[in-house]
């Protein structure tokens, strides 16, 4: 366990950037989750300015905390500030079983961004008791609403975050905290009702929570700073950073962003949001750059209202150059791509690519983080203005400096001929294909007259992440990317196409509970491609097949080419999926092939992967940014400090960044 401090950032001393060979990465481990560090190489070559825009920056991301944290469960909030406080107070003996439970519960608490799981969005329970977390409270002084121990403690209550299951009501049986007191059919009633069809459409429900008062009616509460705004006091916090900020923008576009961002997070205007994404989008030149506010939406039921999150980065110069031959390429990929020509897009505008530093995670970003973005979400922006789509490259190191050795190539995978494709191309061709889903991917492809984002309803973040997948395995194996430089040889792919396959048919199952279905949506869209794949090979010759050898089932891979054109069948079914807004193919795709595990198999693999002990989900610690200031009060240079632990960070975290009340009414 890391050691407890609670000394303030300002009084830290600053370290300089370790070399790789002396980073420790590993932080943290406990149940299946990993806490890994990352490095910033380079930060220290950025200008003062840009430090100082950045470390700004940062301090907004970082005021966003308690908002997701509510934003999941509406007593998060007050279960991590209860935990928070027992085990800041707590003198009783530290080296009991149930103190040791209780400890590994907060951990995951913090890790989750609340009381359910982050991946499997099943609630866990805490494994010390609930009579002795009652009385090391009472012993501690440390109040709570007593609500929250059936919450915690009653797997019965609120136990899953977000239902996907069509024959259920998906709020009714959801726990996340986006609607109060709302039947599925009255809030999908009331977003028909409120829905823009302009051509330039609002995003009707991005920043808000719909509430049932006493008198039945149906009342928005926005997200915003003005009058009696949702999350006023964070947002406010946010606002303040996102002003000081403003006097270190690098251009005028940059400017542009953060004044419209500043506005929408104050008004809660959906008209200027749609200028802040357009301005974003435009903003190409800036080197720092980030992402700060509501927007993914794999956290709502309905696909509806936006996850806070944040996302400090700077543009990797040297890697960036394989992401520009992409973009610059675009219209090439989307005129060659196997579907309907029907569905794509006749000019591909303003697709902007580039590989970047992460400098803070936050939010929906934190501690476990997307390894590539595509924003904005919004299909008329990008269409008419294009999008950006980054590779955060050091965060992938940190995943594959922390794996070096771990023993899984050897126990999974069939055969030498695939480790030695994974030892020479696995962690660049991870980059290329992550390249290739956020620049392209997400951004080919074109809906049909009438058809909106939200026809596929709680299957459409699957099915997308799935066709921008399959997109990006398609042309993995094309000769213009070897043509383009992207590619080092024409067999570097096969080191993609055995591990995307073998992870989606095997191996991703061992962060799946036994007994239970695979829930979250890109665990969904790995399982639909394998499992898809694997029922439509041919039967004489299968291109891919599970085989069993000394009982146990491997994944032999027969003949790349062939399975590359599987890729192409389902990518061509995928995309008119969408276009058309098919949601009766959605779920036949969904509950066909993404959902179910065979429990045989299933507890094989669990079995053998036990013995590793490796954990199956990572997150991170962040670094602490130190900023050093003249006599005018202006930053002068920005220090980083790599020392502090996972334990550490998150109390300092609660303790300097939380605003909101416990309940959020």
């Amino acid at each position: 366990m890391a050691a407890l401090s609670l000394v303030s950032c300002s009084q830290k001393q600053a370290t300089t950037t370790p070399s790789t060979d002396e980073f420790s990465y590993m932080v943290d481990q406990f149940y299946d989750l990993g806490i890994l560090r990352y490095r910033v190489p380079d930060f220290e070559t950025l200008s003062s300015q840009q430090k100082a825009l950045a470390y700004y920056l940062t301090e907004a991301a970082l005021w966003g905390r308690d908002i997701l944290a509510d934003q999941n469960c509406k007593y998060n909030l007050s279960i991590r500030r209860a935990c928070e406080a027992l085990y800041l107070g707590y003198q009783g003996d530290k080296t009991t079983d149930e103190w040791v439970a209780f400890e590994r519960y907060l951990k995951r608490v913090w890790f989750s961004n609340g009381i359910h799981h982050h991946y499997s969005e099943d609630k866990f329970l805490p494994e010390c008791s609930k009579d002795w977390f009652v009385q090391a409270c009472e012993t501690t002084g440390v109040s709570y609403d007593p609500v929250i121990l059936s919450v915690m403690f009653d797997p019965m209550v609120l136990a899953k975050k977000v239902c996907q299951d069509s024959d259920k009501d998906l709020l009714l049986n959801s726990a996340c905290n986006y609607y109060e007191g709302l039947s599925q059919a009255e809030a999908e009633a009331w977003y028909a009702a409120h829905k823009d069809d302009s051509a330039e459409p609002k995003w009707i429900g991005l920043n808000s929570k719909l509430v049932k008062n006493e008198q039945g009616e149906i009342i928005e509460r926005v997200f915003k700073t003005e009058g009696d705004g949702l999350y006023r006091e964070a947002l406010e916090k946010v606002v303040e950073n996102l002003q000081k900020a403003l006097p270190y923008a690098e251009t005028e576009e940059q400017r542009l962003v953060l004044e419209k961002l500043i506005a929408f997070n104050q008004t809660g205007d959906l008209q200027t949001f749609n200028e802040y994404a357009i301005a974003w989008v435009k903003d190409l030149n800036s080197r720092v750059d980030f992402v700060n506010g509501f927007t993914e939406v794999y956290g709502d039921p309905l696909g509806i209202t936006g996850a806070w999150e944040s996302m400090v980065n700077f543009k990797n110069l040297a890697a960036t150059e394989r992401t520009e031959k992409m973009s610059s390429n675009a219209q090439w990929f989307e005129d060659n791509s196997p579907t309907d020509k029907k569905y794509k897009k006749a000019e591909c505008k303003g697709v902007s690519a580039k590989v970047i530093t992460a400098v803070i995670l936050a939010g929906d970003c934190y501690p476990a983080t997307p390894i590539g973005i595509n924003l904005p979400n919004a299909n008329w922006i990008r269409k008419a203005y294009g999008s950006k789509s980054v590779t955060i490259q050091n965060l992938t190191e940190a995943y594959n400096q922390a794996s070096l050795g771990n023993g899984f190539n050897e126990e999974f995978m069939y055969s030498d001929a695939e480790r030695e494709y994974a030892k020479k191309y696995g962690a660049f061709t991870g980059d290329v294909h992550v390249d290739l889903h956020e620049c392209l991917g997400h951004g080919s492809g074109q809906l049909m007259p009438g058809v909106s984002k939200d026809n596929l309803k709680e299957h459409g973040s699957t099915i997308e992440e799935a066709r921008a997948d399959l997109f990006s395995l398609y042309y993995m194996a094309d000769a213009k990317l070897v043509e383009l430089g992207i590619m080092p040889d024409a067999e570097a792919y096969k080191a993609q196409y055995y591990s995307q396959m073998l992870n989606g048919a095997l191996t991703q199952l061992v962060r799946v509970e036994f007994g239970k279905n695979i829930e979250e949506a890109h665990m969904r869209n790995r399982a639909l491609i394998a499992n898809w794949v694997l029922a439509h090979v041919h039967a004489d010759h299968p291109e891919v097949e599970i085989i069993v050898e000394n009982g146990k089932h491997y994944l032999r891979v027969n003949d790349y080419e062939g399975l590359r054109q599987l890729f192409g069948q389902l990518l061509a079914i995928i995309q008119e999926t969408v276009s058309t807004g098919d949601y009766d193919k959605a779920c036949e795709l969904v509950e066909s092939y993404a959902v179910h595990v065979d429990p045989v198999i299933h507890a094989e693999l669990l079995a053998r992967y036990q013995p590793l002990n490796i954990p199956p989900y990572k997150g991170f610690v962040n670094p602490i940014y130190i900023p050093h200031f003249d006599a005018d009060g202006r930053i002068t240079d920005v220090t980083l400090d790599y020392t502090e632990g996972y334990i550490e960070q998150h109390l300092r975290y609660s303790r300097d960044y939380s605003v909101l009340p416990n309940i959020n009414l």
